[in-house]
């Protein structure tokens, strides 16, 4: 290895990551083992399960999203970590809350806040990085539909059973977090995804300010595209409808890099997937160049008992581009 390349692992990139969901979580187990400053914006548009209960019972974003990327991103004992994720299965009022969000609740409650709430924990957990929300309060994530109709509810919008026409978020003039758009300024690579496109990424990207930062930044940009489609919500797209979707909610020039899986999905995984309405997401490589990505493209998917992005091999992909002159 050269000096060059031994001052450059030295250097610990500040790289941004947007989304939500387990997707984002996956990925930040890995990124955390680089030499990576890492900052996570994080989607609060979750309105169903535990999450949706405290939103409504307390006034207060939904913290599951946050609560996996804590997880993912602390650097703790693993029965800690496991305790912050247990689910109640029992008790009234109790059943179905995770404890980790009911901590954040407790949390927000002390201290007043949500977001010094995460800070708070992020310490006690001794997290590796910044975990921030989109905004510091509750999005509510709005679809409206190809035949008219407009579904509420980011746990609503994929039961439908009709196709997606747009989403847009309440209130529209939501505030970004100071800290999320200087994050932005000041990051050397900024990712998006992998997460659910609709209900996961485009909500961060729809908080006013977030997308004119992340278009503003001098970072390196780089989107990594989902591996399966999403029932309800992505059916039937390849890789390129997925960028198209993203240019027809925030415009282009958001990022200049693609990250995407050419591995062939075995049968019975494929058929495991079909149950459940997911296919694998088609790389129709002809389409895509013409929006004139530099296209990174890998085996970059593992199985265990799902189909989940390689995190060591997508780090090491992004710490070769943040190393590229």
């Amino acid at each position: 290895m050269s000096n060059s390349e031994l001052s450059a692992d030295r250097h610990h990139h500040k790289v941004v990551v947007i989304g939500g969901g387990t997707g984002l979580s996956v990925l930040l187990r890995g990124l955390k083992e680089k030499p990576f400053d890492i900052t996570a914006i994080v989607t609060v548009a979750d309105d169903g399960g535990s999450s949706g209960r405290l939103r409504e019972e307390m006034s207060m974003p939904p913290p599951g999203d946050i609560r996996n990327v804590i997880v993912a991103l602390a650097d703790t004992e693993p029965l800690l970590a496991r305790l912050f994720q247990y689910r109640f299965s029992q008790g009234i009022g109790l059943a179905g809350h995770s404890l980790g969000n009911l901590f954040i609740a407790a949390m927000k409650e002390i201290t007043g806040d949500f977001v010094t709430a995460i800070k708070e924990i992020s310490r006690v957990l001794a997290v590796r990085g910044q975990v921030l929300p989109a905004a510091n309060q509750a999005i509510i994530l709005k679809a409206e539909m190809t035949d008219g109709t407009i579904v509420s509810g980011e746990s609503q919008i994929p039961r439908t059973g009709k196709k997606i026409k747009r989403v847009f978020l309440e209130p529209k003039d939501v505030q970004p977090l100071d800290e999320a758009i200087r994050a932005l300024q000041e990051a050397e690579l900024i990712l998006l995804g992998p997460g659910s496109l609709f209900t996961s990424i485009l909500p961060n990207l729809l908080v006013p300010g977030i997308s004119k930062a992340i278009k503003e930044s001098a970072a390196k940009k780089m989107y990594i595209c989902n591996v399966m489609t999403q029932p309800g919500e992505t059916d039937f797209y390849t890789v390129t409808d997925h960028v198209q979707a993203i240019y027809n909610h925030v415009g282009a020039d958001l990022f200049q890099t693609i990250l995407v899986n050419n591995a062939w999905i075995a049968d019975d995984v494929r058929d495991q997937y079909m149950e459940q309405g997911a296919a694998p997401v088609k790389y129709d490589r002809d389409r895509l160049e013409k929006f004139g990505f530099d296209i990174i493209e890998d085996h970059f998917i593992v199985y265990e008992t799902y189909l989940r992005h390689d995190a060591r091999k997508i780090g090491d992909a992004i710490q070769k581009l943040l190393n590229d002159k």
